[in-house]
């Protein structure tokens, strides 16, 4: 760093430092926030109505929230969520214009540290019920339940009458493959003492094939502000049943099949049966985060092959939380399904939930051992379980509304449940896993073997095989337990950030068909917080462009590996591009980060009017400095394969921001008006002793490459 120091005037450096000030608000207010195709109606602008009003007090305290919310004519529903934060619904019908000096009121009230609107966004299950199925539902499976269950593991094979209809557990699928369940059971585990709770439309609490197992602490209804998170009966809301019998169907009682850990305990929340908010999804995700161990999702935003969409800030701050201080400090395991937008040529990443650094996404194989036509293909998804293709092929067994059973579960919606059983048999085995451990032995253990038919396998840069397609390859029980009872914590987790720079013209014009190459050097954050072996990395963009769904985006690490962070998408007629948006990839896990990394940029555009503008990106490194086991083997010491690093005080900021998933705004104006007070106090200062008064201070900018082709 270099600093220039010359004579200024006390004006030009009051100007001066107020530009710093508005800079680095600006830089704060974008590192921060994840931008979001609007909820609102691109046509005529019109918006959703709120469903209802969140408040956050400084520390919880219902009497206080439950007063200020009658003062103002509303009144509290449920319990609080994230410490402080409350659900105000309004008591009386009021016009838009009371509602706006309602909030602004609350927002002005000494005791409420922040106020906001919620409104609805769109969210759906990940499930695909075809015509022909919805027939056979008609005449729903039927069994006798002995409602009995040993809490030993009953010999096999199970009495269940559809136990060998599990395709997916005995061997079924086409070469004989399965998940590896059975092994897991042999050895002895079942899932006790692990607890899942389904956020979904809620579950049949008492199915007889569920009842034994539920577990009323995972269980809530933020739908209806209640504890009972029993779906409503009218014929749509089975979905959470049946991924909850996926997870937890009891074993040995003569009743439809057998749920992958059947003796763990099973919750659901009801969230999906109403308008869906930043936060009902928090409260969902927050819930009871020392007592939960795996929440598993089988929804996300519209699958339709045009929208960006993810967690609001309250969700962020939940998920944070929970991999934080969830399980004591371990960390909650999120397991999500990766979409069902295939058809529509949809991406994976283009979903916030599954490109969270916090969820384990999860993809979905058919019976043969084939890409399903709804899968979405993104380099964030971690591992593959067995699901349904078409009605020539099984689909999943389950429990069904009212105290049935069915065959026909489907879509990606199945996968998750499945992997989140697998998860609880390996708790079992080791309940000192944390949330990163899972994801290391979950990679680790994938089996591609029965996937590699598929194209677009290849082999990152520490000799694992990867795919868009299906991650790390099937997931297998029996090798995950047995690697999870030998697992050591995995070390320390750091993160740095790399800020690239473009240089002039800033943003880069962006016309028709393109390819450009932008080039960061790497020296692995040597000092302070080393990151030499990765775990996830994120690309953060800004993109402009006529076709959004024309832009194709690809990251190649310094070992070699191509992850394609963006395929196109045909059906995004989107203008507005994407700001920020966080890409992830989990294909370099275990390489060595030092080097060039090249993020590629290019148009399948074929109008050649067609334009936009490249304004950023960034990459963000996850990972430890040393091995992840101490069996592992370590990389050759020594510097980056060429150049210099370029990190700056910039990109320093931002690896600041990202770790903790939000900053309240009050805090940035707060930042602001300090730097505004001292421009203030400098230029008085000045007018004192201008003599000895600095002109600027100039950093040198940081080491980057670009590349056009």
């Amino acid at each position: 760093m270099e600093i220039v120091v010359r004579a200024m005037s006390p004006k030009r450096l009051f100007w001066h430092l107020a530009r710093i000030s508005l800079l680095i608000f600006c830089f704060v207010r974008s590192a921060t926030s994840i931008e979001h195709d609007s909820i609102c109606n691109e046509e005529d602008g019109s918006c959703p109505e709120p469903i209802h009003t969140v408040i956050r007090l400084a520390r919880r305290d219902d009497e206080l929230a439950r007063r200020i919310a009658a003062e103002h004519g509303m009144e509290v529903r449920g319990k609080p969520f994230l410490d402080s934060h409350y659900f105000l619904h309004d008591t009386t019908k009021r016009s838009r214009r009371r509602k706006r000096e309602v909030i602004s009121k609350l927002k002005d009230h000494p005791a409420i540290e922040w106020a906001d609107e919620q409104r609805p966004r769109r969210r759906v299950k990940r499930d695909f019920i075809h015509s022909d199925v919805r027939r056979a539902e008609r005449d729903p499976v039927q069994s006798v339940a002995e409602f009995t269950t040993p809490r030993e593991i009953p010999i096999l094979p199970w009495r269940d009458p559809l136990y060998k209809e599990q395709w997916y557990l005995v061997g079924g699928a086409v070469g004989g493959f399965d998940m590896n369940v059975r092994q897991a059971w042999l050895l002895g585990y079942a899932g006790r003492n692990v607890s899942i709770s389904i956020l979904d439309d809620g579950i049949q609490k008492d199915h007889l094939d569920l009842a034994i197992n539920y577990d009323p602490l995972a269980s809530t209804d933020i739908n209806d502000h209640d504890d009972d998170p029993t779906p409503q009966d009218n014929g749509d809301n089975k979905h959470g049943t049946r991924c909850a019998g996926e997870v937890a169907a009891v074993a040995g009682n003569d009743y439809c099949g057998v749920g992958v850990a059947f003796h763990s305990n099973i919750g659901g929340v009801r969230m999906l049966d109403g308008p869906v908010s930043d936060s009902v999804e928090a409260a969902s995700l927050s819930l009871n985060q020392d007592h939960i161990d795996i929440y598993s999702a089988s929804w996300g935003p519209e699958d339709d092959g045009k929208t960006f969409d993810g967690p609001g800030p309250l969700a962020r701050e939940a998920f944070y939380r929970g991999i934080k201080q969830g399980r004591h400090g371990k960390g909650n395991i999120f397991v999500w399904a990766s979409g069902n937008g295939g058809s529509r040529q949809d991406s994976c990443s283009a979903d916030g939930y599954t490109t969270s650094v916090y969820t384990l996404s999860i993809s979905s194989a058919t019976f043969d051992n084939r890409r399903p036509w709804y899968l979405e293909e993104c380099p964030s998804s971690i591992a593959t379980t067995y699901s349904s293709a078409n009605m020539n092929q099984p689909a999943i067994v389950t429990v069904d509304v009212p105290h049935g059973c069915t065959r026909s579960h489907t879509g990606t919606s199945a996968s998750a449940p499945l992997a989140a059983g697998i998860i609880a048999l390996a708790l079992e085995a080791n309940p000192n896993l944390t949330w990163r451990d899972m994801q290391h032995v979950v990679l680790r253990t994938a089996n591609p073997t029965p996937l590699l038919n598929n194209a677009g396998w290849s082999i990152n840069g520490v000799g694992r095989h990867i795919s868009n397609k299906f991650g790390y390859g099937l997931m297998d029980a029996g090798a995950l337990v047995k690697l999870a009872r030998t697992w050591v914590t995995v070390p320390e987790q750091h993160m740095c950030t790399y800020e690239y720079k473009l240089e002039k013209p800033s943003p880069r014009p962006l016309t028709g068909n393109f390819r450009m190459n932008f080039s960061l050097e790497v020296s692995g954050c040597e000092s302070g917080t080393p990151v030499l072996y990765l775990e996830h990395v994120q690309v953060l963009a800004t993109i402009r462009f006529g076709k959004r769904g024309d832009l194709k985006l690809t990251l190649f690490s310094p070992r070699g590996t191509t992850s394609v962070l963006l395929p196109p998408r045909p059906q995004d007629y989107n203008a507005n591009g994407f700001h920020k948006w966080p890409f992830l990839s989990v294909q370099m896990w275990g390489e060595d980060p030092r080097g060039t990394w090249t993020l590629m940029v290019e148009s399948v555009s074929v109008n050649k009017n067609i334009g936009g503008t490249f304004h950023d990106w960034s990459l963000l490194l996850y990972g430890t400095a040393d091995p992840a086991q101490p069996s592992d083997p370590r990389h050759p010491p020594g510097s980056p394969a060429s150049g210099s690093p370029s990190q700056t005080l910039l990109g320093r900021a931002t690896e600041r921001i990202t770790s903790q998933i939000s900053l309240p705004l009050v805090m940035v104006v707060l930042q602001v008006s300090v730097l505004l007070l001292i421009a203030l106090v400098a230029m008085f200062a000045c007018r004192r002793a201008s003599s000895i008064m600095p002109r600027s201070c100039e950093l040198a900018p940081p080491v980057s490459t670009e590349a056009n082709s």
